[in-house]
């Protein structure tokens, strides 16, 4: 299969973003004994990112679109590159806290504008699996970059990290100049305008399934290290073939779940993957005991992580067809609000006492509620007919 060079950018930038993002949960532990701190306020490191993501991508995408997504494209890259530059030369805790906060601001922007760039670039019937494609460089980051960065942060130094992240962000914004075609604005467009999606029902559901029902599987993926290890019975010291194993899952159930999107519609398909959420968790919280099992249901959890992407985009995209943009970014903080949701409520049972196994239980009763909204999405909005308002197939294609 021949791919289209014109998405290669856009997959360059989800590489970086999702370098920075995973490799320094890794290396907390390095950055915390060179800057002389402990390692939980080196945590608040991936939540000062976190928070950038959440308040950068509304207020970067209500004020820029009415300029040319290409050109919002390589500023925001710009932006990410500098910050993530910084965060190599970052001489105390303070001054790299609030770097890691600003090179969070472009992460929900990027992949919100690049979302909508994805799907024009796409011919009809193959808007998801663009989407999908965008989505590979996060993916290929977990694969491949976040194992490889972490050692080399290990056995160097971890200022290496962000400089290897920095250089990536200079890739891609070469080849956002090179490759990515001009596509027009919209000049009519206000900030409070981009925001009038958030009265519709509609919307509410779609964030409601990815932060519910896609949170389920982060108290899946938060808590991994000590399921494998104390329930499956693997050795701390291959754990990063674990992630390996879950990382090619994620490559494959992201361009599976675009491909799928693209045939059985984005409603369909959200169903049924989230609906498999809901099993897979099941059978880690039954069988994660037996170790062979457990490493197929790393798999298959991976996959499914990352499965939703397209689809769960495609259907915001038709509940807000005048914000896509804003919606695409109001996704990215639902992505993160998952995030923070499944880490939290998967940690409860810990506490008192239960197994490692039972945040995957917690997870099954997430991914049942996001199964309901699911549901509930479909009957309401699920019929509708190509060509009709809000259908993404409105979107103006890109010049090839």
């Amino acid at each position: 299969m021949k791919i289209d060079k014109r998405i290669i950018p856009l997959a360059i930038g989800g590489l970086g973003i999702g370098t920075t993002e995973f490799t320094v949960m890794g290396l907390l532990p390095d950055i915390a004994n060179t800057l002389e701190i402990t390692i939980p306020e080196a945590g608040h490191l991936i939540s000062a990112y976190a928070m950038g993501v959440v308040i950068g991508a509304p207020i970067l995408i209500g004020y820029s679109v009415k300029f040319p997504p290409k050109k919002v494209l390589m500023v925001l890259m710009i932006i990410f590159t500098l910050f993530n530059g910084l965060s190599a030369v970052a001489p105390d805790y303070t001054s790299m806290l609030i770097i890691r906060f600003m090179s969070g601001l472009p992460h929900g922007a990027f992949f919100g504008v690049g979302t909508v760039v994805a799907s024009r670039m796409a011919g009809k019937g193959k808007e998801a699996f663009y989407i999908s494609l965008m989505f590979t460089g996060l993916t290929i980051a977990n694969l491949v970059m976040v194992p490889l960065v972490t050692y080399i942060g290990h056995v160097y130094h971890w200022r290496l990290y962000f400089a290897i992240v920095a250089l990536i962000g200079l890739f891609a914004v070469f080849f956002l100049k090179l490759w990515l075609p001009a596509t027009e604005s919209n000049q009519d467009s206000h900030f409070l305008d981009e925001l009038k999606f958030l009265k519709n029902k509609q919307s509410w559901l779609v964030l409601g399934i990815t932060a519910i029902g896609f949170g389920g599987l982060f108290t899946w993926l938060s808590y991994i290290t000590p399921l494998m290890t104390i329930v499956a019975g693997i050795q701390s010291n291959q754990m990063a073939y674990v992630m390996i194993l879950a990382g090619a899952g994620m490559v494959v159930g992201n361009l599976a779940g675009g491909f799928i999107s693209d045939r059985l519609g984005p409603e369909k398909t959200c169903v049924l993957l989230i609906f498999l959420m809901m099993i897979s968790l099941a059978g880690v919280f039954l069988f994660a005991q037996h170790q062979n099992v457990a490493l197929i249901l790393t798999f298959v959890c991976g996959a499914l992580s990352m499965s939703v992407a397209a689809p769960i985009n495609i259907m915001m995209m038709k509940a807000a067809p005048k914000s896509e943009m804003m919606a695409a970014a109001f996704m990215q903080a639902a992505f993160n609000t998952a995030n923070a949701m499944g880490a939290f409520l998967g940690g409860i049972p810990l506490e008192y006492g239960f197994s490692f196994k039972y945040p995957s239980l917690v997870g099954v009763g997430m991914t049942f509620i996001g199964l309901i909204i699911s549901l509930r999405y479909r009957y309401l909005y699920g019929r509708q007919t190509p060509g009709k308002k809000g259908d993404v197939t409105e979107f103006v294609p890109c010049e090839k």
